[in-house]
């Protein structure tokens, strides 16, 4: 069965400084693990430089609840913000609330003993209904949970309302109908789905395995399924056809996604629901574009499967604000605080019980969450990192020149043969 874990949502903006090692002190908040009120001013560092004004827009709201607020200072850089963080574990200088990843990158932090336990905020957070047994699952390691998520996203597809409507399409609610929706859309000159070569070339690819069969996208995450067994080599096959059926956008194109849809240069786009905020900033409204859940491949499942993605928020194990940074992730985790975040930012929730701003993502967001669909873990998240880096590159160069999948997945499996043979 399918691991329910999520990741980290990837957003970046202008980089708002480059930190100093020695900047990450804990000396600027009230408490901490050596003792006093969990009061005071918490150091927050992101990898999400675009979304600092967010998340301080909270800090009204968290002053007056629990008197904690945050001086966030965001990473647009990924790698540098990266190599800060790790680099602060070996020092008391470690921060006490930052953004990370799920999956993989996660499990490094716990292995090594880096990362806060969270267990008794994740109990009384499913105890109070703030959150599912299922989220919990994806941040547990040996019984125990650690972190607290940030945000969810879904993975579902984006569409022009002006493309369906002038070409007669309803949201499609099964795979032939999604195929034919293509073939009308393409048969009119317009191009049903984006597609580009750099960073997000993976999710037509799990979308296609996962709701194929569960059990192979989740064999690729242990290593039990290979990428060039036959039935994945099947699976890229599909996605061979509908390349040559023309049903993608230039792979190579420089145009903004968000701006691409709103032209019309495609009709539909596969992202996480994030990306409503892109359309907004692109001059979209919901009179422009609609969502839908993308139907399984395999008709007869139980459930369609969707791919969900969920950033952490952690805690350094050895930081002086340690106690100040469990203590807003309990706060963090509660309606009142979900329902500012959604008012800040945008997306659905976590927390079935904070309230939605917008009315289309609370209503996706409710017809996901019921009995219909299940959750699988974004290809990101959950494959080992070094695994999705070939990947990520192999899918882009099979989006820009189409041909038989075998090569593209032989370079990917010869990577996935290293990394688990490492893990023996």
């Amino acid at each position: 069965m399918i691991s329910r874990r999520t990741i980290a949502a990837a957003a970046a903006g202008l980089l708002l400084g480059t930190l100093a090692l020695a900047g990450c002190s804990g000396d600027s908040g009230g408490g901490g693990a050596e003792g006093g009120e969990i009061t005071g001013t918490l150091n927050f560092y992101t990898d999400k430089a675009a979304w600092k004004p967010d998340f301080e827009s909270l800090n009204e709201v968290s002053g007056d609840a629990v008197d904690i607020t945050l001086k966030t200072t965001g990473y647009s850089d990924a790698n540098q913000y990266d190599a800060f963080i790790k680099q602060s574990f070996r020092t008391d200088k470690s921060p006490g609330l930052f953004t990370w990843h799920t999956g993989d990158s996660l499990k490094q932090l716990v292995d090594e003993g880096l990362v806060a336990e969270t267990t008794d905020i994740w109990s009384k957070a499913v105890d109070e209904g703030w959150v599912s047994q299922d989220l919990r699952d994806s941040y547990t390691f040996d019984g125990k949970q650690y972190c607290v998520p940030m945000n969810i996203a879904y993975w579902i597809m984006f569409y022009n309302k002006a493309a369906f409507a002038d070409n007669g399409i309803e949201v499609p609610t099964t795979w032939d109908e999604l195929n034919t929706a293509a073939e009308t859309l393409k048969d009119a000159g317009v191009t049903p789905y984006y597609q580009t070569s750099v960073l997000f070339t993976f999710q037509w690819f799990q979308h296609l395995v996962a709701s194929t069969d569960p059990d192979l996208y989740a064999g690729l995450t242990t290593g039990d399924v290979k990428y060039t067994d036959p039935e994945v080599v099947d699976v890229m096959n599909v996605w061979l056809e509908e390349q040559e059926n023309g049903w993608f956008s230039d792979a190579g194109s420089t145009t903004d996604p968000a701006v691409g849809l709103k032209q019309g240069d495609y009709a539909m786009i596969n992202f996480g629901t994030f990306f409503a905020g892109n359309l907004e900033g692109a001059g979209m409204t919901t009179d422009d574009y609609g969502m839908f859940a993308i139907p399984a491949v395999n008709g007869d499942l139980d459930t369609t499967p969707v791919a969900v993605e969920s950033g952490p928020i952690c805690t350094a194990e050895n930081s002086k604000q340690r106690d100040l940074g469990l203590a807003y992730a309990e706060w963090w985790m509660s309606p009142e605080a979900q329902t500012a975040w959604n008012d800040a930012h945008g997306d659905v929730a976590f927390n079935p019980k904070a309230e939605v701003a917008d009315p289309a993502l609370a209503e996706l967001g409710e017809q996901i969450a019921g009995d219909d669909y299940s959750l699988y873990d974004r290809f990101f998240e959950a494959m080992p990192t070094e695994i999705v880096t070939t990947a990520i590159e192999q899918f882009g160069a099979f989006n820009a020149n189409p041909g038989d999948p075998m090569p593209f997945l032989e370079k990917i499996q010869a990577t996935a043969d290293k990394y688990w043979a490492e893990q023996e």
